[in-house]
């Protein structure tokens, strides 16, 4: 993969945040957050057409303020995870014509969550080290990954993160592969993305049993 210069004749490469209907809101929110930051780079929210989406709990409007048919060369891709939405844009064939199009240009292709899921339908992680959502694992092995339970998946032009909140993770290694770390902690001392959780759970291998059935009675 090579970045390009936007084929609408911008000056600037372009960084892709996908929305679709039914995707969860952290898993763009957060990666966006980090990576408009980027020096020289345009981020632009694209969904299959212009206009507002709903999240997954239809609690938020999102807007694309381009279609996806408008962003054809973007240097990064950014595609957020969710719940039965992400298997419904995995199944988009010109979601997916679009996404393959963009990966053969794109300096980076990122998925946060199971929107891994997605880049797995379009025959993206056919062989490579991919991670997604704990509860996701058995799925993106279907579609040919090579899982890995880890926060983030660095795999050269594809990185991947883990679920929702790892899309900071994923937008800070990214950040520090294009820039170098420093510039990297400079913006998660920005952010003061400094994560101090009430209670070490937040993977099913070191939650208790409780909260792992609690969350599958729930969910």
């Amino acid at each position: 993969m090579t970045t390009q210069t936007p084929a609408d004749g911008g000056s600037r490469p372009q960084i892709a945040f996908l929305v679709y209907e039914g995707m969860t809101t952290l898993d763009l929110i957060g990666p966006l957050d980090v990576l408009s930051r980027w020096p020289d780079h345009e981020s632009v929210v694209v969904g299959l057409e212009r206009g507002q989406v709903r999240n997954d709990n239809n609690v938020i409007a999102l807007v694309a303020d381009k279609s996806i048919d408008e962003v054809p060369n973007p240097a990064v891709v950014v595609i957020p995870g969710g719940t039965e939405g992400t298997l419904a844009a995995a199944g988009d064939e010109r979601l997916m014509t679009w996404l393959r199009s963009a990966a053969e240009t794109a300096e980076f292709v990122t998925s946060v969550c199971t929107g891994s899921l997605i880049l797995g339908s379009a025959g993206l992680l056919d062989g490579r080290p991919a991670t997604t959502h704990w509860g996701a694992r058995d799925v993106l092995a279907g579609y040919g990954a090579e899982v890995r339970h880890e926060r983030v998946v660095d795999d050269g032009d594809v990185v991947t993160g883990a679920g929702v909140s790892a899309g900071i993770d994923m937008a800070l290694t990214l950040t520090a592969k294009k820039f170098g770390d420093e510039a990297a902690m400079a913006i998660q001392l920005a952010i003061e993305y400094d994560p101090q959780p009430p209670f070490d759970a937040g993977a099913p291998e070191k939650a208790p049993p409780a909260a792992v059935e609690l969350l599958s009675s729930v969910f």
